[in-house]
């Protein structure tokens, strides 16, 4: 034996996904369809929004 330590690795381990150990929704669900930006930009309205009544109402 050397007297080298070996280092661990700090990734993640690959999942199997060969083995059918990982499964993703094919199906479509019923619900709201939401874009992306769209929930970015209500985030963003609603952030204005507190931020300017913080100031305002002091």
């Amino acid at each position: 034996m050397s007297g080298r330590v070996k280092k661990r690795r700090r990734e993640a381990p690959m999942p199997a996904a060969s083995a059918g150990l990982l499964r993703f929704f094919e199906e479509e669900t019923a619900g709201l369809k939401l874009r992306p930006e769209f929930i970015i930009i209500m985030a963003a309205c609603l952030i204005a929004a507190s931020l300017i009544a913080y100031f305002t109402i002091k």
